[in-house]
């Protein structure tokens, strides 16, 4: 990797803080990079390596990202993100480059309604969630955060039933309707929103519902400099004890 598409992170990063539920925050960077033009370049140059999503609901594109890259990215977490996410080490980080590609007619169950992260993991361990915006179009998407409208059991109920029912069925059960969800709905309530911008890094609590604003793929979804490329990082850690 030559060193013009390694993330040059900003060293005094000014910090915004978005209430969310069970007070928690997104921690939000504007001009998080020094260099965001590499990451869309490195996105370009390799695009041809980009592959469909295939273990988890992402309805796009998505190529990982090299080590050296990622060390940067734990760098920049661990000095300024991880304790005000009431996380205290890392046990696991990887990394993304994603283009969300898959038109709102063809979505499954799964991706009609936002989502978490931390599904799994053992009691003391949280999941901090990045993205990354790399596009200029405001129009494409930003993210939005979201909490259960329905008690727990059913909440789990209506995630296990978009796993296993086609879409009729599912949308007969749960009211919800097909393509990518921008708000309220019959299970959600929107409660925070980010907006798009270039160079704009989110952090999060993986454990909040959420999901990206966009109404649909972009004409040119598959295009690095056209479509909704975004850079997206998990880092799985311990909690801060409370």
């Amino acid at each position: 990797m030559q060193a013009r598409h390694l993330p040059r992170f900003h060293p005094r990063p000014r910090i915004e803080a978005l209430p969310l539920p069970d007070g928690r925050e997104a921690l939000v960077i504007d001009g998080a990079l020094e260099n965001p033009d590499g990451l869309v370049e490195l996105a370009e140059q390799y695009r041809h390596l980009f592959e469909p999503a295939a273990a988890y609901a992402y309805p796009g594109l998505e190529l990982w990202v090299h080590e050296q890259l990622l060390v940067r990215i734990t760098d920049f977490f661990a000095q300024h993100l991880r304790g005000r996410l009431g996380a205290r080490r890392t046990l696991q980080a990887s990394a993304r480059l994603s283009l969300l590609a898959r038109p709102a007619a063809q979505l499954q169950p799964r991706q009609w309604f936002c989502h978490r992260d931390d599904e799994g993991l053992p009691p003391g361990e949280m999941v901090a969630a990045g993205v990354l915006y790399l596009f200029h179009d405001p129009h494409l998407g930003g993210t939005s955060f979201y909490r259960p409208r329905l008690p727990p059991a059913q909440t789990a109920q209506l995630i296990e039933d978009a796993k296993q029912l086609d879409g009729a069925s599912f949308s007969a059960r749960w009211g919800l309707v097909p393509g990518y969800q921008t708000g309220d709905n019959a299970a959600f309530e929107r409660v925070a929103q980010v907006a798009a911008a270039y160079n704009r890094l989110v952090v999060y609590d993986g454990g909040v519902f959420h999901s990206s604003d966009t109404p649909d793929a972009p004409p040119q979804a598959t295009d690095p400099r056209h479509g909704r490329l975004t850079l997206n990082a998990f880092l799985r850690c311990t909690r801060l004890a409370r």
